[in-house]
């Protein structure tokens, strides 16, 4: 397998890249995260690569950091999506984003990712819960804390509140908050705004 790639970027037409690695010269598919933390061109490169053999194709894809090949990896794990759709979503949002929209279940942030519709959501939120936020380190570095929020949001939906109101009140919660105490707060704010 070919884990890295290491050579000079001759060019760039998105998400499709050509390094020269010593006369060779590799096609690489990268996602929009990856193309923003390009140099110039005819400059020296380095990216971590995942090699897929297929049937009927040959492809290597490229990432800037590990977090976002480890990511697009246990994307393509899921039934259904493709190395296509894997890259479409990590080029709609970061790796932080995409495991906190994990940790938390809400599938209405990744099907504002093209190509990701309600179904497929639902399937990622799913089957990557668990998987993302311990390993990829979520925003903050506390996959304790997402998750006492996640159900803080569960809770407040459950007693009748909508996602606009549940998604305002957690902002109103510091970080580290215990869950019952979380609740508690989220009902007194809502309770005054309304």
């Amino acid at each position: 397998m070919i884990g890295r790639i290491q050579g000079i970027l001759v060019s760039v037409h998105p998400p499709r890249l050509l390094v020269d690695c010593q006369g060779v010269g590799y096609e690489i598919d990268v996602p929009m995260s990856t193309l923003y933390q390009l140099p110039e061109t005819n400059q020296k490169i380095t990216l971590l690569t995942h090699f897929q053999v297929r049937e009927d194709a040959q492809q290597l894809f490229g990432f800037a950091t590990e977090t976002e090949r480890e990511a697009f990896r246990q994307l393509i794990k899921i039934s259904g999506v493709g190395s296509r759709t894997a890259l479409a979503v990590l080029s709609g949002m970061s790796v932080n984003e995409l495991a906190q929209a994990i940790a938390m279940q809400e599938a209405g942030r990744l099907t504002q990712v093209p190509g990701i519709g309600k179904k497929t959501a639902e399937r990622l939120c799913l089957e990557l819960k668990g998987k993302l936020a311990p390993d990829l380190g979520v925003v903050g570095g506390k996959p304790q804390a997402i998750e006492a929020s996640s159900e803080v949001l569960q809770a407040l939906l459950a007693l009748g509140y909508s996602e606009k109101e549940a998604h305002l009140a957690l902002k109103q919660i510091p970080p580290d908050t215990t869950v019952s105490d979380g609740i508690r707060m989220g009902l007194k704010y809502l309770s005054k705004s309304s």
